[in-house]
């Protein structure tokens, strides 16, 4: 398997999707987790760029996700959109995150700490 350096992570009530892609933009990973396997998931996988559509529950995983060592990014959800190719699922969505993720120009927003999004 190719070193993923990318992965966008589309997030649900029970189900998450990953796609994850190698230096080149290429698929390296497809695979669906349930919510009690997201730690246990990105703490075996190398550090890398980890891009989420930006949401309440967005913000409590990229805390996690940035404790871990990753370089977590969240994206407004009206600019992920243009990238789905096929149709709307959570796989399709995970894979135009990763897409989006890679564009130079791309706006995030910036993680709230838990104090910030209590208020």
């Amino acid at each position: 398997m190719s070193k993923i350096t990318t992965v966008g992570l589309d997030l649900a009530k029970n189900v998450f999707q990953v796609h994850g892609t190698d230096a080149l933009g290429k698929a390296a990973l497809r695979k669906k987790l349930r919510r009690c396997q997201v730690v246990e998931f990105f703490t075996k996988l190398p550090h890398c760029l980890v891009a989420m559509e930006a949401c309440a529950g967005a913000h409590f995983w990229g805390r996690e996700l940035t404790r871990l060592g990753h370089d977590v990014r969240l994206i407004p959800p009206a600019y992920v959109k243009p990238f789905v190719k096929r149709q709307k699922n959570d796989a399709a969505d995970a894979e135009a995150i990763c897409e989006a993720i890679q564009r130079p120009s791309m706006r995030t927003v910036p993680i709230k700490s838990e104090d910030t999004q209590a208020a």
